[in-house]
């Protein structure tokens, strides 16, 4: 398929396929009369990249999960612990505005239930 055709699929524009491919995140593809044209595995490649993207991977990071197995182990660890982090941190932020709509303090920091749920949030466990 063509480029336009993977752009199409996939939603990402070309420029950006393009970048990848530049960077070694995509292999390059085989060309007819000076046109890359992809497998159908290259759409599968541009879903992992955006889902590698969307976990906050960098582009260091993605490339390295391509590589050898220690370094792309340890990355993964990391970026696990990461992930975990930042969804710990978005049920808070979830919390918080939940109460929020339900609380009839004008300020949130002097509801006694708010501010006991925000205790939890620093125990350990």
């Amino acid at each position: 398929m063509t480029i336009g055709q993977l752009a199409e699929i996939t939603d990402v524009p070309a420029s950006a396929i393009r970048f990848w491919e530049r960077n070694g995140l995509l292999p390059a593809p085989e060309r007819q009369s000076g046109q890359r044209r992809y497998p159908p595995s290259a759409a599968d490649r541009i879903v992992l990249l955006r889902k590698f993207q969307q976990a906050g991977l960098s582009l260091a990071e993605v490339r390295e999960f391509q590589e050898d197995q220690p370094r792309r182990q340890a990355m993964i660890r990391a970026k696990i612990a990461e992930v975990e982090q930042r969804m710990l941190d978005l049920d808070h932020a979830h919390q918080l505005l939940t109460h929020a709509l339900q609380c009839g303090r004008t300020d949130i920091v002097t509801c006694p239930t708010f501010r006991e749920q925000m205790a939890s949030w620093n125990e350990p466990g």
